[in-house]
């Protein structure tokens, strides 16, 4: 199966080929007015913190506009996993909201209030520390961009993988409007998202969302408590202000929550690779009042944008948020007998505050671009987790965290006059991190006096200065060749569940990347192909590894900053469209990702124990989108995708735990432009996961082997009125 989908593969690529020669020979009758009708569509990004072209960019860059996330049906980000390659999404085993999120190769592998992501996620360019319950797909998203590579001397948090950024639109000014999105599927799955827009004079504008989702979860609970496994149950708000008091001063600012009870995921008894479970369809007898999770998050931004002049502008990012996340999880009640092998709860509250001033200005006619910027974070946390293993005694832990952060970072670009198409840029990044953390851990036997455990305490800073540099050369106006150097770091952070008290206290150290990419951006064949590709490895050091120091415990483990890995990479997007009625898209990603030197504490190399985890080797997404004539009914369109990710490993520690190679094909046909007489009317059906794909999304590393499954066939029909 796995060389037919290589074959299928290669086909497009190889029609894909065939289309752009027979366009090449169309060319040359293609005026400048055709070429903007006929060509890819510009994506204009902010990548680098001002608005350019994402040709201009030199950065390995997935951007999705709000089209794109409708037809590949995008809500949250966890729906990102098959629209990006070199992006891996996985939901923890404990809490399905929680997200473990990579990009090449590089991310976190468990969820701890005391420990950092690997990955940044921003929301109008404020950082989001905890990802639980975003409110993403309520906002008017204009695009998400997914910035593949460390970032640093732009953004406000380091990231050694990269960056995820949601861009809203703000509120139009003068302009009254709204929208309403109804959507109808299988597994009694329903939403509702509503948005009005309320002008209020010329300067000032008002936006109101409301969003309900639900969808029935495939495994039935034949226990008590809640009646399935894996439901979501959704509620978010958001509203969002925009004003102009002046031409040059914009003020936009806006407060989200989302209310989240889904029921936890069901985990299964699965046996290693390359064997593969039936998808389960129920649950154990034995469950005992299982329960839904309950997560509250919510948030305010406050931006202002002020331009002293045509050269300069000073913008304030302002942002607080809070989380409340209640989760828990019931593993393989009845596999070993009338009882759970596992059951942990996670009761946990955060609040974050956020400030950010960037100076965004040029000198010298243009030539030489800048940004400054200046970044204070500060963050505190309490938990209170219970986890009860077989007979064992209940473990009870009780953290606290308190985080400081400050940064100063700053990136020029020159393009000297007397080398015309060369630019250079630098840039250069500050950070400092002051971390505090408390563990009360006691342990509750099921009679007898509870056995109190000693308290610890994690009291470190850390200072990192790290560069990057680009030279690029711009060829002519279409094609963009460049190569780039950054090193990405990620501060240090203590284990809630390490083996000792004292390993607990002495917490762990950054860790560090450099990162070498070439990149080239091209338009070819009167705008009709876009080509991007991208080269990089990256030298990775001190890495901070999760090792399972005890094989009858999976919840007891240290963190080290246990060796290196080198990884490298290819990277291809490229969008054809050789009609206007038909665009064919396909990106694909190709990784290699190996442990270099591992050693244990006593100096001992164990490098032969350890997979690299969620690096499959081979990602590819393509799709195609055709818009039919006119008809006096509307506007008919079909869009189809397919993804498909080789093998990966999926626990550190234990190279049997494999996830193999599956391939997802989704569907959306669309009539837009229906003329009922007012407004816009669109109405589409869609499916997922067509063929029915029995798949694994995320493994468990417990007693005994398990998995979460990823959704069986879904489908429905979506109506969207726009005014």
């Amino acid at each position: 199966m796995a060389y037919f989908r290589s074959a299928m593969a290669c086909a497009f690529v190889t029609l894909a080929s065939t289309i752009s020669s027979n366009a090449l020979a169309q060319s040359s009758a293609v005026t400048a007015t055709a070429e903007q009708n006929q060509g890819v569509d510009e994506i204009i990004v902010t990548a680098q913190k001002r608005e350019e072209s994402l040709q201009d960019t030199p950065i390995s860059i997935a951007a999705l506009s709000s089209r794109a996330l409708e037809n590949k049906g995008i809500n949250d980000i966890t729906d990102l996993r098959s629209a990006v390659p070199s992006l891996q999404v996985t939901p923890h085993p404990n809490s399905s909201v929680t997200a473990r999120v990579f990009i090449r190769g590089v991310g976190n592998n468990d969820d701890q209030l005391t420990a950092d992501p690997s990955v940044a996620v921003y929301l109008d360019g404020v950082y989001v520390a905890r990802s639980q319950g975003l409110a993403s797909d309520l906002a008017n998203i204009e695009r998400i961009e997914v910035l593949r590579g460390p970032q640093g001397s732009l953004y406000g948090r380091n990231a050694t993988g990269g960056a995820i950024n949601y861009i809203t639109k703000a509120p139009e000014l003068g302009e009254f409007g709204g929208a309403q999105t109804f959507t109808l599927g299988n597994y009694n799955q329903f939403r509702s998202r509503t948005r009005l827009n309320v002008p209020i004079g010329d300067k000032l504008a008002i936006e109101l969302g409301y969003l309900h989702a639900q969808k029935n979860g495939f495994v039935k609970n034949a226990g008590t408590g809640v009646k399935r496994w894996g439901d979501q149950r959704r509620d978010a708000y958001r509203a969002a202000v925009h004003w102009q008091p002046t031409d040059t001063l914009d003020v936009r600012y806006a407060y989200d929550r989302s209310d989240i009870n889904d029921t936890p995921s069901f985990v299964l008894n699965v046996p290693f690779y390359p064997s593969v479970a039936d998808r389960p369809k129920s649950g154990s007898v034995f469950v005992n009042d299982l329960l839904p999770n309950d997560v509250t998050a919510q948030g305010h931004n406050l931006t202002l944008s002020w331009e002293l002049g045509d050269d300069l502008t000073l913008k304030s990012i302002t942002g607080y948020r809070k989380l409340h996340n209640f989760s828990n999880q019931n593993s393989f009640t009845g596999v070993l007998g009338p009882f759970p092998v596992t059951l942990s709860r996670f009761d946990q509250n955060q609040k974050q505050f956020t400030q950010e001033v960037q100076a965004i200005g040029n000198l010298m006619d243009g030539r030489l671009e800048y940004v400054l910027g200046a970044y204070y974070f500060r963050e505190s946390a309490h938990s209170f987790d219970q986890t009860s293993i077989l007979t064992q005694p209940r473990t009870d832990r009780a953290i606290t965290i308190k985080n400081n952060a400050y940064a100063l970072y700053a990136q020029a670009t020159l393009r000297p006059a007397a080398l015309e198409g060369l630019y250079l840029t630098g840039g250069l990044r500050w950070s400092r991190d002051e971390r505090r953390a408390t563990l009360q851990q006691n342990r509750v036997p099921s009679n007898g006096p509870i056995v109190v455990g000693p308290r610890g305490e994690g009291d470190r800073n850390f200072t990192n200065v790290s560069p990057s540099f680009v030279i690029g050369y711009e060829a002519s106006k279409n094609i963009n060749i460049y190569a780039k150097y950054a090193r990405g770091y990620k501060t240090g952070g203590y284990n809630i569940r390490a083996s000792t008290i004292d390993r607990f206290n002495a917490g762990y150290d950054p860790e560090t990347l450099n990162s070498y990419e070439i990149g080239l951006k091209s338009e070819l064949f009167d705008r009709r192909l876009r080509l991007n590709l991208a080269a990089y490895q990256l030298d990775y050091r001190d890495i901070q590894t999760n090792v399972q120091v005890d094989p009858l415990n999976p919840g007891l483990t240290d963190v080290f900053n246990a060796g290196k890995a080198r990884i490298k990479g290819i990277e291809a997007d490229i969008t054809l469209r050789p009609v206007h009625a038909l665009t064919l898209g396909l990106s694909y990603a190709y990784l290699d990702a190996k442990y270099r030197k591992i050693v244990d504490l006593a100096g001992n190399d164990i490098t032969s124990r350890y997979t690299y985890v969620e690096a499959p080797k081979h990602t590819i997404s393509s799709n195609l989108e055709y818009i039919f004539p006119e008809t006096g009914a509307g506007t008919p369109s079909l869009y189809v995708d397919y993804y498909y990710q080789s093998k990966k490993y999926t626990a550190t520690g234990d190279p049997r735990y494999i996830i193999g190679d599956y391939g997802l094909l989704n569907a959306r046909l669309s009539l837009s432009d229906i003329p009922i007489g007012f407004g816009k009317w669109k109405l589409s059906a869609f499916g997922k996961n067509l063929t029915g794909k029995k798949y694994y999304i995320a493994h468990y590393q417990g007693f005994v082997p398990a998995a979460i499954y990823g959704e069986p066939r879904t489908y429905g029909v979506e109506l969207s009125f726009e005014f």
